[in-house]
C-alpha cells in the first residue's frame, strides 16, 4: 500500500478488524512512520440479468427483497430470511463467477428457499413469478407441495 504521505510503496498492518461489510486497517509507512486507515471491500462482478424478452438490466438486489416482501406480507417469516434469500442468489452467482442470470433461474432460486421456509410465501411467489393465469395453475403448484 502506497503511503499517502511520502508515496513510499510498502507499510504495515498494525491492526485489522471488520466494519459493516468491509475490513478496516491500520496502517504504518515502514519509509516515514506515518499511519493511515485503509478499507478493504470485497468486489463482486455486476450481474446482469436476463429478461424473458431477451433485454438485460443490471441485478438489483433492492427488488427482488421487495419481491420477496410481498410474497411474505402477513406471513411468520423474518427480515433476516429474507436478507438470507438476497445473500444466497448473489453469492450463487459470484461462486460460480458468472455474469449472467436467467430471470427465470433467479426465480427458481428464490421459490426453492421459500418453500423450505413458508408454503403460503412459496405460492404467493410462485404466483406472481409464473404469472399463473387460471386456478388449474395454482391447483398444480398446491398439490406439488403436497406431494414433498
Amino acid at each position: 500500500m502506497i503511503c499517502p504521505y511520502c508515496r513510499f510503496p510498502d507499510s504495515k498492518v498494525i491492526d485489522s478488524r471488520p466494519k459493516d461489510d468491509r475490513i478496516k486497517r491500520r496502517r504504518e509507512c515502514i519509509k516515514c512512520g506515518a499511519r493511515f486507515t485503509t478499507y478493504e471491500i470485497i468486489e463482486k462482478p455486476m450481474l446482469m440479468v436476463k429478461k424473458r424478452s431477451g433485454s438485460y438490466e443490471p441485478f438489483d438486489r433492492s427488488k427482488l427483497i421487495k419481491g420477496i416482501f410481498s410474497a411474505i406480507k402477513k406471513r411468520p417469516v423474518n427480515i433476516d430470511d429474507v436478507e438470507k434469500i438476497a445473500d444466497n442468489v448473489e453469492n450463487h452467482y459470484a461462486n460460480e463467477l458468472k455474469n449472467i442470470a436467467p430471470s427465470k433461474e433467479i426465480g427458481d432460486l428464490v421459490m426453492g428457499q421459500l418453500r423450505a421456509i413458508d408454503p403460503i410465501a412459496y405460492i404467493r411467489f410462485a404466483s406472481v413469478y409464473k404469472d399463473f393465469t387460471d386456478v388449474e395453475s395454482f391447483v398444480a403448484i398446491i398439490s406439488e407441495l403436497g406431494t414433498n
